[in-house]
């Protein structure tokens, strides 16, 4: 499966015809989505539709991995068609208005614009749920899945592409990193000489001067934040080739890198000569991981 953005809008249309002979109504499914940890659902559905929310909430978990999806169902009924009220509802709100005015000794007439408003005041404006409605709903809803799943594969593509390039600026750091590393172990060699005389000259506790030397000796060398650098960029690109569900192994090495680039910068801090080039490089390769995770979010 390709790399898919969590990001996303697509929206599908059927005509709905009644089997009695009734106007004919367009049916759209509407489907947004935006990034999330995890797979966040929301509907927003006619009346009586629990039913088909639950089919659509089941199709919609067998198509999207990750993010925050909306999905909405409208009806827009054709114009030919003549809207009627519910007369025995809209009688029994006027009744319940005038005995609470009568009740409390208020003036005043209902509106009918807003009883006109209520929850199946109008009767015939809602759709009828049957079977064949039920398939419709979800044939329309599975037409919008698929073209929400093509944007999210293309803004896929573009991810992956900036992404590819984020790791090269990194793996070009690595290797100048690489370049300077002789250069970096004999200036803290240094270090660790000046430091050891200064001691020894202060007739220091030769206990004291063996864990100095050790500590020192230990920040000599950055070879292994190299050779870790350079695997978790290449497993970074190997995840990218292979596609699919990829976001939270991606976030993961990401943090990996911050962790040794951080490493390397702490252990490189002070350093002589080539010490000013060295921490450019360093920052570089944080400011590249960090737009990298900026990305990383938006990948399911």
């Amino acid at each position: 499966m390709p790399i898919r953005s969590m990001t996303g809008y697509a929206q599908a249309r059927s005509l709905t015809v009644p089997q009695d002979g009734g106007t004919a109504q367009s049916l759209t499914v509407s489907l947004k989505s935006v990034n999330h940890r995890h797979l966040d659902l929301g509907f927003r559905m006619p009346q009586d539709c629990d039913a088909i929310e639950m089919k659509l909430r089941r199709l919609l978990k067998e198509k999207v991995i990750r993010g925050h999806v909306d999905l909405s169902v409208s009806l827009e009924r054709g114009s030919s068609g003549a809207l009627q009220f519910d007369r025995n509802m809209v009688a029994s709100y006027v009744a319940a208005f005038r005995e609470a005015a009568k009740e409390h000794n208020l003036a005043g007439e209902p509106d009918l614009n807003a009883l006109l408003r209520m929850p199946g005041a109008i009767a015939g404006a809602g759709a009828v749920v049957d079977e064949a409605f039920e398939v419709l709903v979800l044939c329309t809803a599975e037409e919008a899945i698929k073209k929400l799943n093509t944007m999210r594969e293309e803004e896929g593509k573009h991810l992956a592409s900036e992404l590819r390039t984020r790791m090269a600026n990194l793996g070009k750091a690595v290797d100048e990193l690489s370049a300077h590393r002789v250069a970096i172990t004999r200036a803290v060699l240094d270090k660790v000489k000046a430091r050891m005389a200064e001691l020894i000259g202060g007739k220091a506790d030769p206990d004291r001067i063996l864990q100095e030397a050790a500590m020192l000796a230990e920040r000599s060398d950055v070879e292994e934040e190299l050779v870790r650098l350079k695997t978790h960029i290449q497993h970074f690109t190997g995840l990218l080739d292979a596609g699919g569900e990829v976001g939270k192994k991606l976030d993961f090495l990401l943090q990996e890198l911050n962790r040794e680039a951080n490493t390397l910068l702490s252990k490189t801090s002070g350093v002589a000569g080539d010490g000013l080039r060295i921490t450019e490089l360093g920052l570089a390769m944080k400011s590249e991981i960090e737009k990298a995770r900026e990305q990383v979010q938006n990948i399911e």
